[in-house]
């Protein structure tokens, strides 16, 4: 039996911990380090069939939105 784990889903359960935490006991350096994991977590997702899907979602809520706001 084959262990594997997956690099996105790591970084998106230390994401997840590291946001749960009080806002009050973080650094300047956590708060970059936090903003960091996310950059990385983004790299690794874009690529991937969920990525895509996540920026076509994305890019037509705004562009709906800029649609509603212009006469």
């Amino acid at each position: 039996m084959e262990l594997t784990i997956n690099v996105a889903v790591l970084l998106a359960v230390v994401i997840f911990v590291r946001i749960r935490r009080r806002v009050q006991a973080r650094s300047r350096s956590d708060q970059w380090l936090t903003v960091a994991i996310v950059l990385v977590l983004g790299i690794l997702v874009a690529p991937t069939a969920f990525g895509q899907g996540v920026l076509d979602v994305v890019g037509q809520l705004a562009q709906g939105v800029t649609e509603s706001g212009s006469p």
